[in-house]
């Protein structure tokens, strides 16, 4: 492959990833958006909003926790290509039939069936980008994936002002079915057609298991992104109930809430992402982000008397401080060889997201006994704590070289 031809297959490969990302951020989020819209007609009571909620939330995200394993194991033994087509034909089908459910029952199977599929796209895309990428540039191309893609959840929030939740979901579906005819003419990643030659184990999900050293490098990468999801799934997609509990001057927006979160994690992927090639580090990025985060949970959950106005700042503040998407995934995909980044950049994010049942869950818990501003600050104040130490235990990864294999 000459240069030209290799330079147009990367920008190529990093406009269908971005995009790619855009429609799986869209749909992931839009239940979010709708969710009380769309409980409300399906005549769930209000009382009972935040459990079927949370149900709904964590049937997704048990989705993702498979899909992730799925496709993971997938990308590393057939490519990554197959797994950018088979994920985005499930999550988009899902997605379409998500908007004929006529039951909480058919809506929480699936969401199951919606989270398998979007599981798949932003891993096999951040492993294409990383892979093809020279290790100097290699940011960038992971910090325009995540900046695009994040905005498909300011999309969701328009696309549900304006339309039926029913007509949302069609949406996201189709824009999945068109974005298809973009993975025409790529060229899969180089790193994995000279990894396929070898007689190597590639995909076996269960080498990150059987190595103390493997294991726990794999485990870290995981935990360092629990802020994130604790903010998206906890703080903002309840701040109707936060709202009430800080006295709150009006009705909190989650759908707004939600759309101005993934604005300011947009910018802060972009702001992140210039201040690791600034800085030539991504841990020390990271633990940047990770005391931000810290602090705007701690304003947000002091907020008494807050407007709805000012609680659009907070979610643009707690988003920014959550920025650190791209930088948390590139960390992982730098960690580990050709054979199984995959199946580790794909599994990683897609865990962080299945936390959030375990995140909700102990919500839910600690509300019911502290209150839920206490039980909030309680939940989040463990999650950054669990983040900031594994943080600690991984090695710097900016400049490493990625063509290797894991034995």
């Amino acid at each position: 492959m000459n240069e030209q031809v290799k330079k147009k297959n990367t920008i190529l490969i990093v406009l269908v990833a971005s995009l790619g990302y855009f429609v799986d951020i869209y749909d992931l989020i839009l239940f979010s958006v709708v969710r009380v819209k769309s409980l409300t007609d399906l005549a769930v009571p209000e009382e009972d909003m935040l459990h079927v909620g949370a149900t709904i939330i964590n049937s997704q995200m048990f989705g993702m926790l498979v899909g992730g394993v799925l496709w993971g194991v997938l990308g590393d033994k057939k490519g990554r290509l197959s797994v950018l087509f088979g994920s985005i034909i499930t999550y988009s089908l899902a997605n379409i039939a998500n908007g004929f459910a006529t039951t909480v029952d058919q809506y929480t199977i699936i969401r199951f069936i919606a989270g398998v599929g979007l599981a798949g796209e932003l891993g096999a895309g951040i492993t294409l980008v990383a892979e093809t990428m020279s290790k100097k540039n290699r940011g960038y191309g992971t910090m325009i994936v995540a900046a695009v893609g994040l905005m498909g959840a300011v999309m969701a929030a328009l696309i549900s002002s304006r339309y039926t939740w029913q007509t949302s979901y069609f949406i996201g579906g189709g824009m999945g079915l068109l974005l298809l005819t973009l993975r025409i003419g790529l060229v899969e990643s180089g790193m994995f057609k000279e990894a396929a030659d070898k007689s190597v184990q590639r995909g076996n999900f269960f080498m990150l298991f059987n190595n103390w050293a493997r294991f726990k490098k794999y485990l870290c990468c995981i935990l360092i992104g629990l802020p994130l999801w604790y903010v998206v799934g906890v703080l903002i997609t309840f701040s109707p109930e936060f709202g009430k509990a800080l006295n709150a001057t009006g009705v909190l927006d989650a759908g707004k809430g939600i759309m101005y979160c993934y604005i300011g994690i947009s910018v802060g992927d972009v702001v992140a992402g210039l201040l690791c090639q600034l800085l030539k580090s991504r841990k020390q990025v990271m633990f940047i982000f990770l005391v931000l985060t810290a602090i705007s949970v701690g304003i947000y959950l002091n907020s008494f008397g807050v407007t709805p106005e000012g609680f659009i700042l907070l979610s643009l503040l707690l988003g920014f401080a959550s920025g650190y998407w791209a930088t948390f995934v590139t960390i992982a995909a730098e960690q580990f060889g050709t054979n199984l980044r995959a199946t580790v950049t794909t599994t990683v994010p897609n865990f962080i997201r299945g936390s959030l049942i375990a995140i909700t869950l102990s919500f839910q818990f600690f509300k019911d006994k502290l209150g839920i501003l206490e039980g909030a600050m309680l939940v989040g104040a463990i999650c950054i704590i669990i983040s900031l130490v594994a943080l600690s235990q991984l090695k710097e990864s900016f400049s490493k070289d990625l063509d290797y294999v894991e034995h």
